[in-house]
């Protein structure tokens, strides 16, 4: 792959010109300037992108693909339960629903350049096979609830479906897993000790959403009269398996706690702002060291699954909220978009950055356009304005899964037809409880 530029976001803040990709059985052999390139090796194919920038293709860090299918189902309404998100989303999750939703968001994400994905949706052997037709990487939720649900009654029942399905796959270079802690509440049960043993024994991470909104807190003070963190924090759970996601009511002292314990802080500027929930003070976690990735939140909440767009609501909030508009550059939030993602999943040696080694998970941008010209500045353009729509190409494992702007795995036109099925159906049951 020739390009105009390349940012391998490592080194940090390197943009490299008239460079190429040399990719070899999937992984990334070289990164060399075009003209060597070219003398050293003779490739049976080459892409010629002599006004795009080739970037890692961005990691996804926590979202709900099979809730794209409630895409501004509930926006702006009360808070009801016929039109409630959770709601719908636990009453309407069947196997169908969640392969015709994952689907339905895998489109959305190759269209906008991710090429990972850490997924939270119920039914995640739906999801696998639907990884599997589509070629994106992913990361899994094996949930864990007590809750009861269609795909799972008790949770010794989520367990072992989980783990059984982690088994499965486990030899697939595309799929790995995480446990999903459904509820943040569940982080103080003695059964967690249980969870984060087989966190260790299995070599996966577990994920769960904290200290997302004020009313968390305040719910917690109530009912035992600590603050969430706090209450993980006793039960000694906290490490560097740990995915914290949303943590947008943070102490300064809190803070320095995540610092010490290693946990990984998962930041969905999108969805905080659409959802009130307050703002994650991503400029005080990164000067303490704490890794902090970027997500879509479930695509009902944050609406879409558009990296290129959260990262630069990122970049810009943190200026706000620190009232400094030089902190948090373009190479830090990039950064934040791929490379801290995959650190979080346990997945940096593979992907996050383009290194001779990883697999070539590739993204191309087309700079050449209106919007972006004069470009004085191919990094700064990229995180501060470019679209979704300037994504042409996306790889993984260096297969091309996105071409010219259009998908090669993946049927549009039957996932279009699927979701306006999908509407019809979940729409007029709406319109009939609510007016019952």
């Amino acid at each position: 792959m020739h390009a105009r530029w390349v940012i391998p976001v490592e080194p940090d803040g390197a943009i490299l010109e008239n460079h190429a990709l040399v990719v070899r059985d999937g992984r990334i052999q070289a990164l060399l300037p075009s003209d060597a390139a070219r003398r050293q090796f003779q490739a049976p194919a080459s892409v010629e992108l002599p006004n795009h920038v080739l970037i890692p293709g961005f990691v996804n860090a926590y979202t709900c693909a099979a809730a794209s299918l409630l895409r501004g189902f509930a926006d702006d309404a009360p808070p009801v339960p016929e039109q409630d998100v959770g709601h719908n989303e636990i009453r309407w999750a069947t196997a169908e629903f969640v392969r015709d939703g994952g689907e339905l968001a895998m489109a959305g994400m190759l269209r906008s350049g991710t090429t990972c994905f850490n997924d939270a949706s119920p039914f995640p052997d739906a999801i696998a096979e639907a990884v599997q037709r589509c070629g994106l990487r992913a990361c899994l939720g094996m949930s864990v609830s007590d809750t009861p649900s269609a795909w799972a009654g008790t949770r010794q029942e989520y367990l072992a479906k989980g783990i059984a399905l982690r088994d499965r796959y486990k030899d697939d270079p595309l799929l790995s897993f995480t446990f999903a802690l459904r509820r943040s509440p569940a982080l103080a049960e003695p059964w967690m000790k249980e969870i984060m043993v087989l966190a260790d024994e299995l070599d996966v991470p577990a994920h769960a959403c904290l200290h997302a909104s004020r009313a968390e807190i305040e719910r917690s003070l109530q009912q035992s009269g600590q603050r969430p963190l706090a209450r993980l924090t006793a039960s000694g759970w906290l490490s560097s398996n740990f995915i914290l996601v949303h943590m947008t009511q943070l102490l300064d002292d809190e803070i320095a706690l995540l610092a010490r314990s290693g946990v990984h802080v998962v930041h969905c500027p999108r969805s905080s702002l659409k959802l009130a929930r307050g703002f994650c003070p991503v400029v005080k976690l990164l000067a303490a060291d704490v890794n902090v990735a970027l997500g879509t939140d479930g695509i009902a909440g944050g609406n879409g699954t558009d990296m290129l767009a959260e990262m630069q609501c990122a970049a810009l909030l943190a200026k706000a909220v620190a009232d400094d508009a030089t902190t948090l550059p373009a190479a830090a939030a990039l950064r934040m978009a791929t490379l801290n993602g995959a650190r979080a999943l346990g997945l940096e040696q593979d992907v996050g950055s383009l290194l001779p080694g990883k697999w070539a998970d590739v993204t191309a941008i087309d700079m050449q356009v209106p919007e972006c010209q004069p470009l004085y500045h191919p990094l700064s353009q990229l995180v501060y304005h470019a679209g979704r729509q300037q994504v042409s190409d996306v790889w993984v494992a260096g297969r091309q899964l996105l071409r010219s702007g259009r998908l090669t795995t993946l049927d549009a036109d039957a996932i279009l037809a699927r979701a306006a099925g999908w509407q019809q159906r979940i729409g007029a049951q709406t319109r009939a409880a609510v007016s019952a």
